[in-house]
C-alpha cells in the first residue's frame, strides 16, 4: 500500500540516520545500513518490534566501547603509566577510534565516489585523522566519539518524531467483522465493500468509515480528532475509522472503502507533509551547500597563510587550529534541528486534529492577517433545527405539529427533514392528496382537514392572509394554514457552533485585523449571524463565482495574507484561490478537503486558533535554533582561529549545539492544545 511505502521511507533504523546533509531528516538510510531496514505488514508483529528495539540499543555498543577505551587511555596518561608510551599509546587510541571512526570514514569515501566532497562525514574524517597525524590522539578519538553520540541522539529524536506518524498505523484496525451469508465473518477490512454491515464490539476500533445502524454509540475519537471526551453518536450519524467503541456492541453501514477512510487520509496527508519544505528550511539547506565549502577553504587558509606572515610559524600548531575550525564548521545543528522543528510542529498539530498538507503552511499561517469564511458548516453546525413554533389558533402544539409532520413526511427537502426531527411522542397521521408546489411548499389533507405548509407565496396563492410581522423574520420559515385559515408558523435555523463567538474574538487578539463572512444563504440570515458574531463585513446570497470574486478583490491588496475557511463543494474554488485554504474535515466535502491546505478534523473553528499558536511556536523555536547555532559557532570559530579554543570547545560548538537545538525542537512534539498559549 502507498501509506506503508511512505512509512517505510521515513523510518530510521540504521546506526546513523543520514548519508548526506540533504538526507538527514528525509530518513533515507545509507546503503551500508540497508540491512537494518524492515517492512511493514498488515499484522502487528510484537517479536519484530522487540527485535527492532534491540537493534536500536545495539547502535550504542561501538560508542560505549570507544568511550571505555578513551577514558582508560586518559587515565593512563594522567597517572603516567610506564607501559603506556610510544606505539602502545598510538595503537590503544587507534583501537578506541575504530568503532566510531570507521563507519564515518566509509560514509565519507562513499560520498566522495558520488562526487559529494563537502559532507559532514568528510569534515569529521579529515579533522580526526589530522589530529592523529599531529599526535593529538585523545582529541581525535573524543571528537569522533562525541560526533557519533550526537548522531545517535539525533537518530533517536528523528525516530521519536516519526513515531507520531507511525503510531497512526496502529489506529487502523487489521480485521473487521462483516455480515455475510447470514453470519458475521472476520476478514481484512480492505476486502469490505461499501454498503456492507460491520459489527464492532466494546473496546474494538472501527475499521472503516460508515453510518451508525445502532440506536446510539459512545466513541473515543482521540486518535483521529484529538478530542479527549468520548463522543455520543446517534442512529444515522457518521462514524470514523480508528474510533474506539466504548459502551456496547454496535453495527455500522460502510460508506467508504478502507483506503478512502479518514485514517488513511490523515496518514497520507501527514506523511507527505514534509515533501513541501518551508522557505526557512529550504534556505538553510541552500546555505549549507555554500557554507560548508567556504569553511573548508577557510580552514586551509588558517593552516597555510600564517606561514607568510608569522615569524615563529609552527605547522602542527596551525594545522591543529585548522582542524578545530573544520570540526566547528559542521552545519548539522541547523540541517537536523530545523526540519525536525517543522516535523514536531506538524506532529503537534495532527495530535490536535489539525492537518497541515506541508511544512510551508506552518510558516504561511503565521502571516495571515485576513480571514474570510463561509457560514453554513463553518461557523454553524450545518444541521437545520426547529427554532420557534408559534400557533395563532386554539390548537395545542402537539395537534398543530401532528398535521404539519403528516404533510412534511412526504417531502425530501432539508427543511422538511429538520421539521421531522421534532422531538415528541407524536403519532403522525396519514396524509392524502399531497401536492408539492415547486419552490413554494406542500398541500394535502390530514384527518379530513385541508393543510397547506410553505412560504408566503403559497398561502397567497390560496388567498390566505398572513400577519405583517412575519416579513421581519430572517430565519427560514414554514407558514401553516388549516382549512384555509392561517394557523401559525415554524422557523428553522442552523445552530451556531459552540466555539464560534469566542473564536472570532480570538482571531482579533491573534492580530487578524480583517474578518469577512461570505455565504450562499439568504443575506438577511447571513447579516444576522455576522452581527451575533461581531463580524462587520458580511455578504449573503452569493454564488460560488461571486465568493471567488470577493476574495480576488481582497487579494489585490498586497499587504493582505488571506486564509479562507469553508467546507462545501461550492467553497473549493475559493479555497484554491486564497493564500491558505482551511477546510472543515468532518462534515466537509471531499472536494473541499482535497483543495484545502489545512484540514480541521473536528470541525471546531477554535482549532484554527490552536493551529496559529502551534505555527507561531514552531517558527519561534526554529529561529531560536538558527541564532543559537550560528551565534555559538561564530564565537568558537574566532577563538579557534586565534588559538584560544581546543578540540573540546570545538566538539561543544558542533555536537553540543546540535543536541541543544534538537532538544529545543523536540519540545514541539509534546505541545498540546491547552499548552499552546504558553508558546504564542
Amino acid at each position: 500500500m502507498e501509506h506503508k511505502n511512505h512509512i517505510h521511507k521515513y523510518d530510521s533504523t540504521g546506526k546513523q540516520i543520514c548519508c548526506s546533509l540533504e538526507e538527514k531528516i528525509d530518513g533515507q538510510t545509507p546503503p551500508s545500513l540497508l540491512h537494518n531496514e524492515h517492512s511493514e505488514n498488515d499484522g502487528h508483529d510484537h517479536s519484530h518490534d522487540q527485535s527492532n528495539t534491540n537493534n536500536h540499543w545495539k547502535e550504542y555498543y561501538p560508542a560505549i566501547v570507544s568511550f571505555v577505551l578513551l577514558i582508560t587511555g586518559l587515565s593512563f596518561d594522567y597517572f603516567d603509566v610506564a607501559f603506556f608510551k610510544n606505539w602502545v599509546r598510538v595503537i590503544w587510541y587507534a583501537i578506541a577510534y575504530i568503532p566510531v571512526g570507521v563507519p564515518v570514514v566509509k560514509e565519507a569515501l562513499q560520498a566522495l565516489r558520488k562526487g559529494e566532497i563537502f559532507t559532514e562525514f568528510f569534515l569529521m574524517s579529515i579533522a580526526t585523522i589530522g589530529a592523529f597525524a599531529i599526535g593529538e590522539y585523545p582529541e581525535g578519538v573524543a571528537v569522533m566519539l562525541f560526533y557519533a553520540v550526537g548522531e545517535l541522539f539525533q537518530g533517536a529524536a528523528v525516530r521519536r518524531a516519526k513515531n507520531n506518524i507511525k503510531a497512526l498505523l496502529d489506529v487502523r484496525p487489521k480485521v473487521a467483522n462483516v455480515f455475510r451469508n447470514g453470519s458475521y465473518q472476520t476478514i481484512n477490512p480492505e476486502d469490505i465493500s461499501i454498503g456492507e454491515t460491520i459489527q464492532i464490539k466494546v473496546g474494538e476500533k472501527i475499521p472503516l468509515d460508515g453510518s451508525l445502524l445502532s440506536e446510539k454509540a459512545s466513541l473515543n475519537t482521540a486518535a483521529i480528532t484529538g478530542e479527549s471526551k468520548p463522543r455520543s453518536i446517534l442512529n444515522g450519524e457518521n462514524v470514523l475509522a480508528g474510533s474506539i467503541n466504548t459502551e456496547s456492541v454496535i453495527e455500522v453501514k460502510v460508506t467508504k472503502l478502507f483506503n478512502d477512510s479518514s485514517v488513511a487520509r490523515i496518514l497520507d496527508l501527514v506523511q507527505n507533509a514534509t515533501a513541501k519544505k518551508a522557505k526557512t528550511e529550504l534556505l538553510i539547506r541552500k546555505l549549507a551547500k555554500i557554507y560548508t565549502p567556504i569553511v573548508v577553504y577557510l580552514a586551509i587558509a588558517v593552516c597555510v597563510l600564517p606561514y607568510f606572515f608569522v615569524q615563529d610559524y609552527v605547522f602542527s600548531d596551525w594545522l591543529y587550529r585548522a582542524l578545530i575550525f573544520l570540526v566547528i564548521s559542521c552545519p548539522c545543528a541547523l540541517v537536523i534541528s530545523i526540519p525536525l522543528g517543522y516535523f514536531g510542529g506538524l506532529g503537534a498539530a495532527s495530535k490536535n486534529g489539525i492537518l497541515f498538507k506541508g511544512a510551508t503552511y506552518l510558516d504561511e499561517l503565521t502571516k495571515v492577517n485576513t480571514i474570510v469564511m463561509d457560514k453554513t458548516g463553518t461557523v454553524t453546525k450545518g444541521v437545520f433545527k426547529i427554532n420557534e413554533i408559534k400557533i395563532f389558533n386554539t390548537m395545542s402544539e402537539q395537534e398543530f405539529m401532528s398535521l404539519l409532520l403528516a404533510i412534511e413526511s412526504k417531502s425530501t427537502h432539508p427543511i422538511a427533514k429538520a421539521i421531522l426531527e421534532y422531538q415528541s411522542n407524536i403519532i403522525i397521521p396519514e396524509a392524502s392528496e399531497i401536492k408539492e408546489i415547486a419552490g413554494k411548499g406542500l398541500s394535502g389533507t390530514v384527518n379530513g382537514k385541508s393543510v397547506i405548509a410553505g412560504n408566503k407565496k403559497l398561502l397567497a396563492q390560496f388567498n390566505i392572509e398572513t400577519p405583517k410581522d412575519i416579513d421581519s423574520i430572517v430565519e427560514s420559515i414554514v407558514l401553516v394554514a388549516i382549512d384555509h385559515e392561517f394557523a401559525g408558523y415554524v422557523t428553522i435555523a442552523d445552530e451556531m457552533k459552540d466555539d464560534a463567538k469566542a473564536t472570532i474574538s480570538n482571531f482579533k487578539n491573534a492580530g487578524i485585523n480583517y474578518i469577512m463572512m461570505l455565504s450562499g444563504d439568504k443575506d438577511s440570515i447571513t447579516q444576522k449571524m455576522a452581527q451575533e458574531l461581531g463580524i462587520v463585513n458580511a455578504k449573503g446570497a452569493l454564488l460560488p463565482e461571486e465568493k471567488l470574486n470577493e476574495v480576488e478583490l481582497l487579494k489585490k491588496h498586497p499587504n493582505k495574507k488571506i486564509a479562507f475557511i469553508g467546507d462545501g463543494i461550492n467553497d473549493a474554488p475559493v479555497l484554491a484561490a486564497s493564500d491558505i485554504g482551511i477546510a472543515m474535515g468532518a462534515m466537509g466535502s471531499d472536494v473541499a478537503i482535497e483543495t484545502a491546505d489545512i484540514i480541521i478534523q473536528t470541525d471546531e473553528l477554535s482549532k484554527i486558533i490552536t493551529g496559529i499558536k502551534i505555527a507561531k511556536s514552531t517558527q519561534k523555536i526554529i529561529w531560536q535554533n538558527i541564532v543559537l547555532a550560528f551565534g555559538i559557532k561564530i564565537v568558537v570559530l574566532i577563538l579557534g582561529a586565534g588559538g584560544l579554543a581546543t578540540m573540546w570547545e570545538a566538539v561543544f560548538a558542533d555536537v553540543g549545539v546540535a543536541l541543544l537545538a534538537i532538544l529545543n525542537a523536540v519540545r514541539l512534539q509534546h505541545l498540546k492544545m491547552e499548552e499552546a498559549k504558553y508558546f504564542s
